[in-house]
């Protein structure tokens, strides 16, 4: 008893200390608060007590900062820039967890151009449903704006359109939530008309329950229609179409125009799509996490010169190229957009035309991070997300990249845990060729193995195994090129007349 009154003793001792405390000095003793108050009488962690500690502070995030040295990108960004408090509601997992998920909010800031100048987490059960942050916590967040400067706040989640407005109203700053700013980023980086379609209907998904009205005031015209007064008649008095409500219907209709449009861009895709599977030729997709290294392994594997940037979604619209076994079988690889953790459902909707190039393919490079804090979040964030594209049966290879800078332990345990697994460096080139070998090795295989003496009238037909097959052996003689190979049915069909033997 003594020792649990001792340590309530403390607790207040220090909350009273912290008001004198210099500011540098604050979040040291805001720790021995929480120490203080997750002592038990054995010295051991009480779990309440410490969720009580949580709750009472606002846990300040260190090497969130992205201020800049060089003066003259200082200047360029602050013409264009915002400059932006994170915000984050930590709700369960370790600090660690939470840290990393304000981190990573900190590089979608970045990439969509904003300048971070503090993050903030706080511990609770849930949200809370008015403010995301609680009231209290609201005007701490107000008081931490106006010091730093901020013009914006970003919250890590997806926030209500009530809570939108209420925390605004608090922190009289603009409120941004995590969807709208990878909504941004989307934005941005879109090039192709596809492209830009799907983000702009996705925003356009996300803003239409998000707009503000002002009541009647913004009438566009009275209710009703009728002769004679200048109110219209008896009964027929009212606010009519408000402006909010215009709005709507013009979103709405941009919204289904814009869905036809991306069907019809879909259908020139899926022509394509057909056009390989009737040549039979395999696919092959590059998903993962957003800036795993995906455009890199790309370019490696085929040269294919995608563009590579070390920035969150730099790669929105699919690559298609060819490239080619060591055996010399001919695959299709395609690089796809990002993923990131609760990627916006916005997004999954409106780019599924796109994803469908993962659930067509016959096997999945799964790139994962090496050198991530937590790459295992990642794979399972990407799992989530193929699973709603319907890609969750393709088999995977999962790739571990950036090796070469990551902990051989966290590659290690990855190798270990992942069935189909293997380390590489797309910027080193270290174990692409292993890679390679392991492709070929999982690509389906044509299941017609067939002899033939093929007439060398018939050149094309020999081109065609060599595109589409799996060539044993071949052996030109007077009477034609003898040929042993694995090909598909439509092939052995088209070579039966010329076939030695024939087994399926």
């Amino acid at each position: 008893m003594t020792n649990s009154t001792s340590s309530s003793s403390a607790a207040r001792s220090a909350a009273a200390d912290r008001q004198r405390l210099p500011e540098s000095l604050r979040a040291t003793a805001l720790m021995e608060e929480d120490v203080a108050w997750s002592l038990d009488v054995d010295g051991e962690r009480d779990g309440d007590q410490f969720d009580r500690s949580e709750r009472a502070s606002l846990r300040r995030v260190a090497g969130l900062s992205t201020e800049l040295q060089d003066v003259t990108e200082v200047e360029y960004r602050q013409l264009r820039l915002e400059r932006v408090v994170l915000v984050g509601v930590w709700t369960d997992g370790t600090v660690q967890d939470a840290e990393n998920s304000l981190a990573e909010l900190a590089a979608l800031a970045e990439t969509a151009g904003a300048l971070v100048l503090d993050g903030v987490i706080q511990r609770r059960d849930k949200p809370d449903p008015a403010t995301y942050i609680g009231s209290g916590k609201a005007q701490e967040l107000r008081d931490i704006v106006l010091e730093s400067g901020a013009d914006t706040v970003v919250c890590d989640g997806e926030l209500s359109p009530g809570q939108l407005i209420h925390l605004e109203d608090v922190v009289k700053v603009k409120v941004v939530d995590r969807t709208a700013l990878i909504l941004d980023i989307f934005a941005q980086h879109a090039k192709s008309r596809e492209g830009k379609a799907q983000v702009a209907l996705a925003q356009m998904q996300y803003m239409l329950p998000r707009l503000r009205g002002w009541g009647q005031s913004l009438s566009r015209q009275m209710g009703g229609g009728g002769s004679g007064s200048a109110g219209g008649g008896m009964a027929t008095r009212g606010p009519g179409e408000t402006k909010i409500e215009t709005d709507r219907r013009r979103i709405r209709e941009k919204m289904a125009k814009l869905r036809r449009e991306i069907a019809e861009m879909k259908t020139s895709r899926d022509l394509k799509r057909q056009e390989r599977r009737r040549h039979q030729v395999p696919s092959v997709a590059i998903a993962g996490y957003t800036n795993a290294g995906k455009s890199s392994l790309l370019n490696r594997l085929t040269g294919a010169g995608v563009l590579v940037e070390n920035a969150l979604f730099a790669t929105l619209d699919p690559t298609v190229r060819r490239a080619e076994t060591p055996s010399g079988r001919l695959y299709t690889l395609a690089d796809t957009v990002g993923f990131v953790r609760h990627l916006p459902h916005h997004l999954v909707e409106a780019f599924r035309s796109t994803m469908e190039e993962v659930a067509d393919a016959d096997l999945v490079l799964h790139v994962v991070d090496g050198a991530h804090p937590v790459p295992e979040e990642q794979l399972a964030a990407v799992r989530e997300v193929l699973r709603d594209v319907g890609a969750a049966d393709v088999p995977e290879i999962v790739v571990i990249n950036k090796a070469d800078a990551a902990d051989p332990l966290v590659v290690q345990r990855l190798l270990t845990h992942e069935k189909h697994a293997i380390a590489v460096s797309a910027r080193s080139g270290e174990g692409v060729a292993e890679l390679l070998a392991l492709l070929d090795a999982e690509l389906p295989r044509p299941r017609v193995e067939i002899e033939a003496l093929v007439p060398y009238t018939h050149g094309a037909l020999v081109s065609r195994v060599h595109v589409g097959g799996e060539v044993i052996s071949e052996e030109h003689t007077a009477e034609g090129t003898l040929l042993k190979a694995r090909v598909h049915d439509q092939l052995a069909a088209e070579l039966g007349p010329f076939a030695l033997a024939v087994q399926r």
